[in-house]
């Protein structure tokens, strides 16, 4: 890697709104491929090797540093364990889950909550501040979901026919909250030494799950569509997302990144014009405009001196 190079990418691991918009781009893509891997791969089979090959693609970037950061990550084993559980296993496991037997657009709305949530749990838990600007751009982001989410009519929300895989995704919504929140309290080790432990405890979560699916005879056949789906979901969402977030919480803190999930549906469409041949709407542009206003907003609130 030249200097040049090595100064980008300092410079890009200190800019959160480039690393929470990636993160983004490439959760929305696990929604888009948790939905096409449904089916063809069972959930706790694949949250289990999205994990395993995960934790594959960490261990040899973060091995030399684990070494000196594990007696850090022993002694604080206990919050370890529970962002293991609760924001990588749990939430992942989850979403798959529910994409069986619900619709990407129900997806996308319960994901939506995530936002609002961290604040109230903040507000409630640790006694945060919710300032009006803040507020104001929660609004401004979770209306734009809105519009893009229900093609510009957020009144045919009311319609929407809720069912299981909506109350199991919404539960994965809570984890993820919490998850944000914990991040606070996370060991000051190096992050590819958090990621690492984490990984591994999701996959060792997750395996007897995933056993119990072999014994109820639920496998998937090694076709080029599960394969590559498998691979997606073990890098970009898991290594590569999840390095940037927890970063992201690091330099903005926890409410803030969190307004950055408004982009998912957004995205999420993107990909489904850029993949699917859909077209792209004035709701599509109304609600980008309105998701940006509103993480403006909350950005600028942060920054406001209390």
């Amino acid at each position: 890697m030249s200097a040049g190079q090595a100064r980008l990418g300092q410079r890009l691991w200190k800019t959160a709104p480039l690393l929470l918009a990636a993160t983004m781009l490439f959760w929305a893509g696990n929604s888009i491929a948790g939905r096409a891997m449904s089916g063809v791969v069972p959930p706790m089979t694949l949250t289990f090797w999205r994990w395993t090959l995960a934790s594959l693609l960490v261990a040899p970037l973060a091995w030399k540093r684990l070494e000196a950061d594990w007696p850090e990550l022993r002694r604080r084993w206990p919050t370890v364990l529970l962002l293991a559980i609760s924001g990588v296993a749990s939430f992942g496991a989850l979403l798959y889950w529910g994409l069986e037997s619900t619709t990407a657009l129900n997806s996308l709305l319960m994901q939506a909550a995530i936002p609002p949530l961290i604040l109230f749990f903040g507000f409630i838990l640790l006694r945060d501040r919710i300032g009006a600007g803040a507020l104001v751009g929660v609004a401004l982001s979770l209306l734009g979901v809105l519009v893009v989410i229900s093609e510009g009519k957020p009144w045919a929300l009311l319609s929407l026919h809720l069912n299981p895989g909506d109350g199991i995704i919404l539960v994965g919504v809570v984890l993820y909250a919490g998850y944000s929140l914990l991040l606070r309290r996370r060991p000051q080790v190096h992050p590819l030494s958090l990621l690492l432990v984490t990984f591994v405890l999701a996959a060792l979560f997750t395996a007897p799950f995933y056993a119990h699916e072999l014994i109820q005879g639920l496998t998937f056949q090694p076709t080029p569509q599960a394969l590559a789906g498998i691979g997606y979901v073990a890098l970009f969402p898991s290594f590569l997302a999840y390095l940037c977030f927890n970063r992201g919480v690091e330099l903005i803190g926890p409410g803030t990144a969190g307004q950055y999930m408004h982009l998912m549906p957004v995205f999420g469409a993107v990909l489904a014009i850029a993949l699917l041949g859909e077209p792209f709407h004035g709701y599509h542009a109304a609600g980008v405009a309105l998701i940006g206003l509103g993480i403006a907003a909350t950005a600028f609130a942060a920054r406001k001196p209390a």
